[in-house]
């Protein structure tokens, strides 16, 4: 019988799933983390917690500019989704707030939505991220984390180096201070080319400054919040050299306090459909992303993340950015590495940040009038450099110049075609991955080894020896309708090179874990073309969980119409032709 004590602790209270308790923390594992929490964690928690505020106000003012909306969005963007995943999210290391992929794809899915409105361009921002965030929701809640998975390291790296190039594209304008109205990557690097000379001098100076600055602190004091230290030093040179008065840009007022109430504009059907579209190619390029810190960071600190509920801990995010006026979130690499730099032992890590930036945003938002906009631009340029992965484009291509020409390929697509085309070439080019491998995958005649066990192919051990007459033939794949005809050729093949004529082929269906209606058909057609010719099709090894994919009463049927030529094993097989001549 439970008594007192065990109601009051909390790990007891999990192992009763109908507890409310439970049910709670199953929902919201930071709950759960927190009734566990050891004060010791506070020191190191406390200085990561406003380590990571150092550098998340800066980075969400300056990815606002990416996205297309004023200031004051990045900083709520920034703030409130670290309370929702603190909450809901299964890293204790994860940071989320605004990327620079994501907010690119935010621009490119709402500016044409928008017809140059702002006010309707915010109001679809805020759909659209709430848009995301019931889809993380939903998605979560279906466990499909395994989405995390679907784009290849090759295409993902392609498209985020893709990004990257666009990214700093972009922001040459604001660095030089000339004006821009080119709108894609190579037009804009032509403008560049034509109006270099038309650069405002003290911009340059700042900007190129500043960016140096930044890529020093980088490179020889990483633990401090550089684009911090750059915006402070940015705002003190306005202010000192009055820079404000010699024509460099600067990011003006920006509202204190929690956001207004919103109105959510009118959309009629297309534009509906539309923006839950881009909200699920969204969805798909910022959690592959996102899961992919959380999982890096997990495995330094040894524990393991559930995908399923970092889509639902993804999912509280955005919404809790979207009901703020915010843009969509994902996990913040940067971020997160400066708290686990900084040692932070949990989700209250994220709390504290958001804190300490809801403080400055009620308090101290007057010093942000002053902001450079070249200042910002170098804290993007040298963000999107870091999104830029030459050293994994490089491992890719000593491994397999294959994949690399598909990374590259990705590249130059979202360059030429733009970011939502891009992120649809990404996913074709996965699936175009994963037919090319799957339709014509390896395969092998079998034979005997002398002194070893089992069946080996002869490609591995020539020295095989096989019996006169029978053909065991394995298909290193699923058996589905892409890859059937080719799996009829290569038998077809075998038996015309056999050495001796051909009685019995025999396939050892391990590999095999699917096979669908078409392959079935092709099989049968298959196995009565070589019954025509005297030649006997039996399948040994063949997984009982193949099954699941039909219907039980055919499946029932199928057993007993072709029981005499299916095997356990590949020896049964094997004596089965040996007492051919017995077969009634």
């Amino acid at each position: 019988m439970p008594g007192g004590p065990a109601l009051s602790d909390p790990q007891r209270q999990l192992q009763q799933p109908d507890s409310t308790r439970g049910v709670l923390f199953r929902i919201a594992p930071g709950l759960e983390a927190f009734s566990r929490y050891e004060i010791a964690w506070l020191r190191s928690d406390l200085a990561a917690g406003l380590s990571v505020a150092a550098v998340a106000l800066p980075v969400g003012i300056a990815y606002s500019d990416l996205a297309g909306v004023p200031a004051v969005i990045g900083i709520y963007a920034a703030i409130f989704p670290l309370f929702a995943y603190a909450l809901f999210g299964s890293s204790r290391q994860l940071m989320t707030g605004p990327d620079a992929a994501t907010c690119i794809m935010v621009a490119a899915i709402l500016g044409p939505l928008a017809g140059g409105d702002t006010e309707r361009y915010q109001g679809l921002m805020v759909v659209l991220t709430l848009c995301a965030g019931l889809i993380y929701v939903v998605a979560g809640t279906a466990r499909l984390g395994f989405i995390a998975n679907f784009l290849s390291l090759p295409i993902l790296t392609g498209f985020l180096n893709g990004i990257a190039l666009l990214i700093i594209a972009g922001q040459l304008p604001k660095l030089l201070g000339y004006s821009s109205e080119a709108g894609d990557f190579f037009p804009k690097l032509i403008e560049f080319v034509n109006k270099v000379d038309e650069s405002h001098v003290p911009t340059v100076m700042l900007g190129f400054g500043l960016l140096a600055g930044l890529v020093a602190l980088r490179r020889f004091a990483p633990r401090l919040p550089n684009p911090l230290v750059i915006v402070i030093l940015g705002i003190a040179l306005v202010v000192g050299l009055g820079l404000d008065a010699k024509g460099v840009a600067l990011l003006g007022s920006v509202p204190a306090g929690l956001p207004p109430a919103f109105h959510l504009p009118d959309l009629d059907f297309a534009q509906t459909k539309t923006i839950l579209r881009d909200a699920i190619a969204l969805v798909l390029v910022s959690f592959t992303s996102g899961i992919l810190t959380a999982k890096s960071f997990a495995q330094r600190n040894r524990y393991e993340i559930n995908a399923n509920q970092e889509l639902i801990g993804f999912g509280a995010a955005n919404i809790a950015s979207g009901l703020a006026q915010g843009f969509p979130v994902t996990g913040a690499d940067s971020r997160t590495a400066v708290n686990n730099a900084m040692g932070g032992k949990s989700q209250l890590v994220g709390i504290v940040a958001g804190g300490a930036m809801l403080l400055i945003l009620f308090f101290l938002t007057e010093p942000l009038a002053y902001v450079p906009i070249a200042a910002l631009a170098a804290v993007i340029i040298v963000s999107a450099a870091g999104l830029f992965d030459f050293s994994t484009l490089r491992e890719i291509g000593s491994i397999s110049r294959y994949e690399l020409a598909f990374s590259v390929g990705t590249t130059l697509g979202v360059l030429i075609l733009g970011v939502l085309p891009g992120v649809m070439l990404a996913v074709v080019l996965s699936l175009v991955m994963l037919l090319a491998i799957e339709s014509k995958p390896t395969d092998a005649v079998l034979g005997r080894v002398p002194d070893m066990k089992g069946f080996h192919s002869r490609r591995d051990y020539p020295e095989a020896e096989t019996t006169p007459g029978l053909l065991v033939y394995r298909f290193n794949a699923n058996l589905v309708f892409f890859n059937v005809d080719h799996f009829k050729e290569r038998v077809m093949a075998a038996i015309t090179a056999s050495p001796t004529p051909v009685e019995w082929v025999v396939i050892d269906a391990s590999p095999i874990n699917v096979v669908d209606v078409t392959a079935v058909k092709q099989f049968d057609e298959m196995k009565g073309q070589l019954a025509a010719r005297g030649i006997v099709l039996a399948v040994a090894r063949r997984k009982r969980t193949l099954e699941r994919f039909f219907e039980a009463k055919w499946g029932k049927r199928r057993i007993q119409l072709v029981q005499d030529d299916n095997f356990d094993t590949l020896k049964a097989a094997v004596r089965a032709f040996n007492r051919r001549g017995e077969r009634g």
